[in-house]
């Protein structure tokens, strides 16, 4: 097997580990290390997208983000939270903010394998009041020092992993839990970045790959082996 073709490999056994129902909501986090931190946490553990409400300047939210793993998770950016909130609903998620230590319910309390978007706030600010307000629940990593409170890309990574022990321990990581559609587009986007980024911002559609990873000649596109 060659180095492409084992490249692929570990890429279709990356996508099969991804879970779609688990997320991070950043509600105006601005910090670059702390937005490439999340980002890499997330891509750790298997979450495939994640959502970053901003008041601000999008662009600079993107370039912040672009130094960590957007490449391999999928960042959606929201102007207003409401809307946010709106689309993690759709997608049936318990929302739960992440309050400082005392504030919520004890994260390993809470059960992490339902359908689950974790919000977290900004470095100084905390979280907004409609953040609080319009949320499901609310948990907490306890702390037993004078500082009541981590950084907030360390308190995600302790919630996230606490979600993939959990779900570890239901076997969620056993077997595909991502839609054929959505797994075919990730494997084309993670195997071509370059390409991908290119169809995606002109609207067209992705070659489909054979089973080793090679994009399938036009002329034969109605072949699918991927």
């Amino acid at each position: 097997m060659g180095n492409s073709q084992r490249r692929f490999s570990r890429i279709k056994a990356i996508i099969d580990r991804r879970q779609p129902d688990l997320t991070v909501m950043m509600d105006n986090v601005h910090k670059t290390h702390n937005l490439a931190a999340i980002l890499r946490t997330c891509d750790a553990v298997g979450v495939p997208t994640i959502h970053a409400v901003t008041y601000h300047d999008q662009m600079g939210v993107r370039r912040a983000a672009a130094s960590g793993s957007e490449k391999w998770v999928d960042l959606v950016i929201h102007r207003r939270l409401e809307d946010a909130y709106g689309v993690l609903r759709s997608q049936n998620m318990k929302i739960l903010i992440a309050h400082p230590s005392g504030s919520g319910r004890d994260y390993r309390s809470v059960d992490l394998t339902r359908p689950t978007a974790i919000v977290v706030g900004a470095e100084l600010d905390g979280l907004s009041e409609n953040a609080i307000a319009l949320a499901d629940d609310s948990i907490s990593v306890p702390t037993h020092g004078m500082v009541d409170s981590l950084n907030v890309s360390v308190a995600s990574a302790v919630i996230l992993y606490e979600a993939l022990r959990q779900r570890e321990a239901a076997g969620m990581y056993k077997s595909c839990r991502v839609d054929q559609e959505t797994r075919k587009r990730l494997l084309f986007e993670y195997t071509y970045p370059a390409a991908g980024a290119r169809c995606k911002k002109e609207g067209l559609p992705y070659p489909r790959l054979d089973e080793d990873g090679g994009i399938i000649p036009a002329s034969d596109q109605s072949l699918d082996h991927s």
